[in-house]
């Protein structure tokens, strides 16, 4: 039987919704605690520099009043370097961030920024704070992170959902494929390996099929999805699939 898949419910779009009109609502706390409420194993807040969703308000209620592990994404910048460190987050998230852009772009060029991502993977370990990387899967990705002292990565998942939705269903699985072999060479060389970016009910299961995944991330979809059903609805629904999919490739393994 293959390891239990977690779940990580991103509510930046709650904000997102609630930043279109002012107020307070909806308010993304009331959000996290129905996605606890409905099976999800985490709570992912991106704070951007903009601050276009989730606020710096959003992340002190998150951590005063959540009992499920926060991970912060965050862009490695000097501002969100603080912010993490006096917050404490059970776990921080780097990823590429550039102001025009109206998702994640691809995955951190972590191999390319060394030097610059060194002191603040360390910063954040000193204060306990588990340091992921977003990253493409690719080898030299992977190599980075283990350079950098990162215990976990997470892999892009973006292409493989773009070509699925194209119809392109050759190209579709050999991104599957190729996310399948960095996730078993990143577990070989000593990282936990997550995943993440426009996975929704139609995509899922074949990421989540990947043993060597320990964790999916999931905001939009599932926020969308809420409009129609509700958020313990549609959380549910990505549990199940998620499970369907372990408990399916842990029995032909």
């Amino acid at each position: 039987m293959s390891e239990e898949l977690r779940l990580g419910i991103n509510i930046d779009h709650v904000a997102t919704v609630r930043n279109a009109r002012g107020g307070d609502h909806p308010d993304p706390l009331r959000a996290a605690k129905l996605a606890e409420a409905s099976g999800a194993d985490g709570i992912t807040a991106h704070l951007r520099e903009d601050r276009r969703h989730i606020r710096d308000d959003d992340i002190a209620r998150l951590m005063q009043e959540i009992s499920l592990p926060l991970n912060l994404e965050m862009a490695a910048t000097d501002e969100m370097l603080q912010i993490a460190l006096r917050h404490g987050p059970h776990a921080a998230c780097i990823v590429p961030e550039r102001r025009e852009e109206r998702t994640t772009e691809g995955g951190l060029d972590a191999a390319g920024g060394i030097d610059k991502l060194r002191p603040i993977v360390a910063r954040l370990g000193e204060r306990g704070v588990r340091v992921s990387l977003f990253i493409e899967a690719e080898e030299r990705q992977l190599d980075a992170a283990a350079a950098l002292g990162a215990p976990v990565v997470e892999l892009h998942t973006g292409r493989f959902c773009d070509l699925g939705r194209e119809g392109d269903k050759a190209g579709a699985e050999r991104e599957r494929a190729r996310i399948a072999e960095m996730a078993r060479y990143g577990a070989s060389i000593g990282l936990e390996v997550h995943a993440g970016h426009g996975l929704g009910y139609d995509n899922v299961q074949p990421i989540a099929a990947i043993a060597e995944i320990r964790e999916l991330n999931i905001g939009h979809y599932l926020v969308g999805e809420a409009i129609f059903v509700g958020l313990e609805a549609s959380v549910q629904e990505m549990r199940r699939l998620m499970d369907e999919a372990r408990e399916i490739a842990g029995a032909a393994a």
